[in-house]
């Protein structure tokens, strides 16, 4: 390739650099604070050999080898192969989702909104602008590699040497530069921002459920997901270093077909045609709600498809969970016995509260729509017109609140499901839907922020995912790690009784629902008073 076609490269990635500067800081501090806190409180928690070789007995689980990958270690499960075991893949998914997220941000829809044609009129390379933007993000995913690398060593933790450290940061930058050359790859078969990530995130969900399936039964299976190389290394065990150079290599080949792509395409078009659209629109595109629907209908279905098999996977364990926990001090310890419960609905109530805030995920995307839409400057026209804007973003919230009660409701009719044909006696589904609709509430507090940022703020908007990650951490952590209890009391998650185990608390869920209330009533009246790109 000549070299005109990178001309000014750099100066295109000190452009991205500046322009991300904010967010790249901001998931560097997360995704080191997390893992940093984490490593410590694991030392803090399991200070013997003792607790640390009972917890191991519990990796045993498929529900735990499900979520967290096959155990390595186990015979003597040092802090060390603890925190690499428990918490590599749920770091490098986040690591995974971040390179997504800026990368598309930087290609596709820079090229949407016309900041790549105006780069190019300048003099500009055809392919710096793609080239930068990778760049940026290998450079982000490089110091991800090092900051979390150096970091753990320095803790200066008993069994997290150096080389396990430094192999811990590789995985999670290969993980981040494996799905930036995914992404960009995307970039260049699909026209549109919203098609990149869904595809990008598809294939995410997919290696995890790949991975899953294969850690449970054939492990051959997780050699097929990028996320199952990357569990190879086994951090802090064996310190497998090829799995991290496979996937590095496998990322500039997708590096060279992005650019490859990217010469050969003209600027706003992809190589995946679009469907031709009917000659006459439906009736329902006549309407605020038909057309916020139709826009997200793909991913809606995508998201309930996923849910659904997100169900059945934590029911298809169920039947071996009483006979796996009884026996397990630590276990017990954590699910006390209480009169005419099992340990089952007991468990129960962890799932239910990861199924309600991966609910939330779908049920965010799809009233924040409304402000990508604004962006793209498409609300001026509806606008224009005769809809008034309570009507327009009332649409978007009312499909924000049925999305929540669909998913929730897929998600626990999977877990019914699967449960029924795993257990020798099968829960009640009006036991378990009652435990998963408490959730609602929650939900719908989120949803109700996300609306009064789009009201008020919304080029803020993003801070809503902050709180939800928060809420996942503080929610699903807090009892493995001991945090306060003030912590999850900051989440509206935190304060949904933990049905049936619990009795419904009216005043908590009453709580939730006025707050909900004024946070939407704030949203619209500042929606209505703001300027639309305001």
């Amino acid at each position: 390739m000549s070299e005109k076609l990178f001309k000014n490269t750099g100066k295109s990635a000190s452009f991205y650099l500046k322009k991300d500067r904010f967010r790249i800081t901001v998931w560097l501090i997360a995704l080191a604070g997390l893992t940093f806190v984490t490593a410590l409180a694991f030392t803090d928690l399991y200070q013997n050999e003792q607790e640390r070789q009972a917890i191991a007995d519990t990796m045993h689980n498929p529900a735990m080898t499900a979520m967290v990958g096959q155990g390595y270690g186990l015979d003597n499960y040092t802090t060390g192969a603890m925190m690499a075991h428990q918490m590599l893949l749920f770091t490098a998914v986040t690591v995974a989702i971040m390179s997504i997220l800026l990368l598309v941000r930087s290609t596709r829809a820079d090229e949407e909104a016309g900041r790549v044609e105006l780069i190019r009129s300048l003099p500009s390379g055809r392919l710096a602008p793609t080239t930068a933007a990778v760049m940026v993000l290998f450079m982000v995913n490089l110091l991800v590699a090092l900051v979390i690398g150096l970091g753990l060593y320095s803790l200066r933790i008993e069994s997290m040497d150096l080389e396990g450290s430094l192999l811990y940061g590789a995985a999670l930058g290969a993980t981040g530069i494996f799905f930036t050359s995914l992404t960009a790859v995307f970039s260049q078969l699909l026209n549109n921002s919203r098609g990149v990530i869904g595809f990008s995130f598809a294939v995410l969900g997919l290696s995890y459920l790949i991975r899953a399936i294969g850690d449970v039964g054939n492990q051959t299976l997780s050699w097929a997901s990028p996320l199952g190389w990357i569990l190879g290394t086994e951090v802090y065990v064996t310190n497998y270093w090829w799995p991290v150079i496979i996937t590095l290599v496998i990322s500039i080949i997708l590096f060279v077909i992005a650019l490859y792509l990217q010469a050969i395409r003209d600027i706003g078009a992809g190589f995946f045609p679009e469907r031709p659209g009917k000659s006459r629109g439906s009736g329902s595109l006549l309407s605020p709600l038909g057309l916020a629907f139709r826009l997200q209908r793909v991913s809606l279905i995508t998201w309930g498809v996923g849910m659904f098999v997100l169900g059945v996977s934590y029911g298809s364990v169920l039947g071996d969970l009483e006979a796996f926990i009884e026996g397990i001090e630590m276990m017990e310890e954590m699910l006390p016995s209480i009169e005419g419960f099992t340990l089952t609905e007991q468990f129960i109530t962890m799932l239910m509260a990861i199924m309600a805030m991966i609910s939330t995920i779908p049920a965010l995307m799809a009233v924040l729509k409304i402000v990508s839409e604004e962006k793209k400057n498409r609300i001026d026209h509806i606008l224009s017109r005769s809809v008034s804007r309570n009507t327009l973003l009332g649409s978007y919230l009312l499909i924000s609140v049925i999305v929540s009660f669909v998913m929730m409701s897929l998600a626990v009719t999977g877990l019914w499901t699967a449960g029924n044909f795993s257990m020798e006696e099968g829960l009640a589904f009006s036991t378990l839907y009652s435990a998963g609709m408490v959730y609602l509430p929650a939900i719908w507090l989120m949803v109700s922020i996300a609306v009064l940022l789009i009201g008020r703020a919304p080029n803020a908007v993003s801070a809503v995912w902050g709180y939800l990650l928060y809420s996942f951490i503080v929610v699903y952590l807090g009892g493995l790690l001991q945090f306060e209890e003030w912590l999850a009391a900051l989440s509206p998650y935190g304060h949904v009784p933990q049905l049936p185990v619990e009795d419904v608390n009216v005043t908590a869920l009453g709580s939730l629902i006025f707050l909900t209330l004024l946070c939407l009533g704030a949203g619209f009246i500042s929606y209505n008073k703001r300027d639309i790109h305001g």
